[in-house]
């Protein structure tokens, strides 16, 4: 008995007790973005113990494309949540169907990441919110920009240095050609371009993105007001829903403009900060230009994650939020409070679409 505690104390202290991955379902394929998962490389963190997927076309889609074996796919949510007792869900359906995730989940005390947006509704956004705050159970929103070295150094030099001093104008530009122009699949496009399902077009598709770090910024500070006007300017390709949004979200102290679209002439997605010592423009993942004197010209540098501690996955953040490493500020990219407020400028923007006038908060 004594050699065996002798032998896990061994263990223990030279770390040779591996942790067990984490145990993943993922509840919906259809979206082009559940690549990030079912096409991550093996890291021995995660595993998935089961998919759920209602269109048995897209999932023997999804099998074929990334090798899974069929015995993983269930065509009944509830029942796969029972049947393999996953620790946390990845949700990768349509927008709409988040709430029907959180509603299975929750109440199993199972953790859930949903992709961006958190919901299409601000109703279905603050029942979420309390279904997983009542069960104890942690609920993320993945977006892109929450994974960039060059957003999270930009943080770091407002939060820590002051260094653009106090912030004025923020704009945010996201998108790309179009969401059939660069190939996404029927079965995304099926619910991508419907007004229902996405709530929605390049207004929630890309306008999300703004929001959700605009919120940040401001730490979950409501805005005075928004604005928004909405164009169709590919009427034969997305007949139902807008191909382009201008959001202005005013703070009365500061203003943010979102520019959302589907048209822009390549996939962008960059952000510029303007405040009264400087400015600081996150160019693209790892390209950060700043400037704050006027004798000396802007610089531009080069960031990575060897400059600033950011999580390049958003799984490996989605571990070390339920294992205690990682304790989510209320305003934080990911975090559910600051995803209600960005369904809020969402809903407020898609208001004032509809009656071309300002929706105030």
């Amino acid at each position: 008995m004594r050699s065996v505690f002798f032998t896990f104390l061994l263990m223990l202290i030279f770390g040779s007790i591996i942790a067990q991955p984490l145990r993943v379902a993922v509840a919906g394929v259809s979206h082009g973005h559940a690549a990030f998962i079912l096409g991550r490389p093996d890291k021995g963190d995660i595993q998935i113990v089961g998919i759920y997927e209602p269109d048995t076309a897209v999932a023997r889609l999804r099998a074929r494309q990334y090798h899974l074996p069929e015995r993983l796919f269930y065509t009944d949510l509830g029942k796969m949540l029972d049947a393999v007792k996953p620790t946390a869900v990845l949700a990768f359906g349509s927008i709409k169907a988040h709430r029907e995730v959180v509603e299975a989940a929750a109440p199993r005390h199972i953790h859930i990441m949903v992709e961006k947006p958190l919901a299409t509704t601000v109703a279905d956004a603050e029942y979420m919110e309390s279904l997983a705050r009542k069960n104890k159970v942690q609920l993320l929103t993945d977006y892109e920009t929450s994974w960039y070295p060059s957003v999270a150094k930009t943080f770091q030099l407002l939060e820590d240095s002051s260094y653009a001093g106090k912030i004025r104008k923020v704009t945010v530009n996201d998108g790309h050609q179009g969401p059939k122009e660069i190939g996404c699949g029927p079965e995304f496009l099926n619910w991508l371009t419907d007004p229902v399902l996405n709530g929605g077009g390049a207004l929630m598709d890309f306008g999300c993105y703004g929001a959700n770090l605009m919120t940040a910024l401001m730490k979950n500070r409501l805005p005075v007001s928004v604005t928004a006007v909405a164009r169709h300017f590919k009427p034969q390709v997305y007949p139902k829903v807008e191909d382009d949004a201008t959001i202005l979200v005013d703070y009365g102290d500061v203003q943010c403009t979102i520019q959302a679209s589907w048209n822009w002439s390549f996939s962008r997605k960059d952000m510029e900060i303007y405040g009264d010592k400087g400015y600081l423009i996150a160019a693209d993942k790892n390209t950060l230009v700043q400037r704050n004197n006027e004798r000396t010209p802007a610089v531009t540098r080069r960031i990575t994650a060897t400059d600033i501690p950011v999580y390049e996955d958003p799984f490996r953040y989605l571990i070390d939020v339920l294992n205690g490493k990682v304790n989510m500020p209320a305003y934080g990219l990911y975090a559910p409070a600051n995803n209600v407020i960005v369904v809020k400028i969402l809903a407020a923007a898609r208001e004032s679409v509809r009656t071309g006038k300002a929706v105030k908060f």
